[in-house]
């Protein structure tokens, strides 16, 4: 590995599993010193003893994104003793599945809390915490191909990652002049416990495949090194755009069936 985070201190939202967990894991694999955070404690600590098995450094701290002052505090707490914030990747986020005319206002309102609530929180910290430090810094939020195009029966989660996507523009317009970068990754359908139901079978899973052009779904492991590359000093003059990691989903209209 190139060591191309040495010395640099992230963060990591959702990073229990799918995306969250291949991203910590590739980022320590650079160097980095790895802070996740998730709901549930288990598998955190299981990525953390992968991440320290492999030599990196890593460590889990408990803490509900769509709780302000949980995820606010996690970030502030790690930052204080690690010296120092350089990456903060917001990628947790929650979703209600339904028809939009039987959807209550409760399950539209599920899925922001996290997603656009969380994203904003965890953007407004960094930003403050990498301008105090005078080092800049980058951040790079998790949205979906679903923000971009019409998805059926998840009305409120592509509200959410369309809000995601915007809100991402307007923070990285206010960061640049300190170093701040803030960027999005675009994903479409990745292999991660989310989306487990959909490719729970072949068929289901053939019908998906369908529709990118590549054939396949996306691996963790693909939107993790994107999300490496934008963290990276190698995307210093990046900043408000959003990266399509989605097999070409995103370029067609339609595919050969």
């Amino acid at each position: 590995m190139s060591q191309r985070m040495q010395g640099k201190v992230a963060f990591v939202s959702g990073g229990g599993s799918g995306i969250g967990a291949a991203t910590a894991i590739r980022l320590a694999q650079e160097g980095a010193s790895v802070v996740i955070c998730g709901r549930r404690q288990e598998p955190l600590d299981a990525v953390v003893a992968q991440i320290r098995a492999a030599g990196g450094q890593a460590e889990a701290v408990q803490a509900d994104v769509g709780d302000e002052t949980q995820y606010v505090g996690a970030i502030e707490a790690a930052a204080q003793r690690h010296g120092r914030l350089d990456v903060l990747v917001n990628n947790a986020m929650a979703f209600t599945w339904g028809a939009l005319e039987s959807t209550s206002t409760a399950e539209w309102h599920a899925n922001f809390r996290t997603t656009v609530d969380g994203t904003f929180w965890g953007t407004r910290t960094a930003l403050r915490l990498m301008k105090a430090g005078g080092q800049g810094g980058s951040i790079v939020n998790v949205s979906s191909i679903c923000g971009q195009l019409g998805t059926p029966w998840m009305a409120g989660y592509s509200a959410a990652k369309a809000a995601v996507d915007n809100f991402s523009r307007a923070a990285a317009a206010e960061g640049a002049a300190a170093g701040v970068r803030v960027n999005v990754v675009v994903p479409a359908v990745v292999e991660t416990p989310a989306t487990a139901g959909m490719l729970a079978d072949e068929a289901s899973r053939r019908s998906t495949e369908k529709l990118i052009p590549m054939g396949r779904v996306g691996r963790p492991e693909e939107l993790a090194n994107a999300i490496l590359f934008l963290a990276s000093d190698e995307a210093a003059y990046i900043t408000g755009a959003s990266l399509p990691v989605d097999g070409g989903r995103s370029a067609v209209l339609v595919t050969a069936l």
